[in-house]
């Protein structure tokens, strides 16, 4: 019997197989944050569990980036970086 709620070319296993991609646990994301990391720079998203419920999302910024500021390097300025006194100072 087939089951008429997914397309042909989706089986079973292929849907259980995309889960299990997109569902990652939180021990395992705090181990291997970097490929993670990794793969949401090539457009993957996760959901993030924590006992089996679901805690946060982790997607690409995508159309999002223009709300984001460039901040600046102070090591770049100053080798070792800029002292927080001569920043407020200048407030």
């Amino acid at each position: 019997m087939q089951n008429n709620h997914l397309t042909p070319s989706l089986s079973l296993d292929k849907l259980e197989d995309m889960k299990k991609k997109t569902i990652v646990g939180l021990k395992e994301l705090r181990e291997n944050i970097e490929a993670y990391i990794s793969r949401v720079e090539k457009g993957d998203s996760f959901i993030v569990v924590k006992k089996s419920k679901p805690v946060f999302k982790i997607s690409p910024l995508e159309d999002d980036v223009e709300l984001w500021e460039s901040v600046v390097d102070f090591t770049k300025i100053k080798k070792g970086g800029v002292a927080i006194a001569d920043l407020l100072s200048r407030l």
